[in-house]
């Protein structure tokens, strides 16, 4: 399995960026897809997921300014980071929900203030 996350970035306080995540070696139509991230010195953290019928779950610090989806036909997963704030600052990863222990290099999104 391979999990692809893409499109960090260093941004500005306010500004948004828009993560995917090529996944390949499963298909994740029945699956609950996640995103999780891991700021500098702290443990990786759930942060939204998806379940297959497209109902999402968001922790609260991300509520309201982060979209998560998925497109099952490209086996992709996408999260939308609007209003980012230096707190959002680390690497992103995708996976299942509970995850799984394949874990790709992730994506580094960094915000300045």
């Amino acid at each position: 399995v391979q999990l692809q996350a893409s499109g960090g970035g260093l941004v500005q306080a306010g500004e948004s960026l828009r993560l995917s995540c090529a996944v390949s070696g499963i298909v994740i139509g029945p699956t609950v897809m996640a995103w999780y991230r891991q700021a500098p010195g702290k443990h990786r953290e759930f942060v939204a997921k998806i379940s297959a019928g497209g109902g999402a779950l968001y922790i609260p610090e991300v509520k309201g300014r982060f979209t998560i989806s998925r497109d099952n036909a490209k086996n992709m997963v996408y999260l939308r980071m609007n209003n980012l704030n230096p707190e959002d600052t680390g690497v992103y990863y995708c996976n299942e929900y509970p995850s799984r222990g394949y874990w790709g290099q992730g994506t580094l999104v960094t915000v300045s203030s």
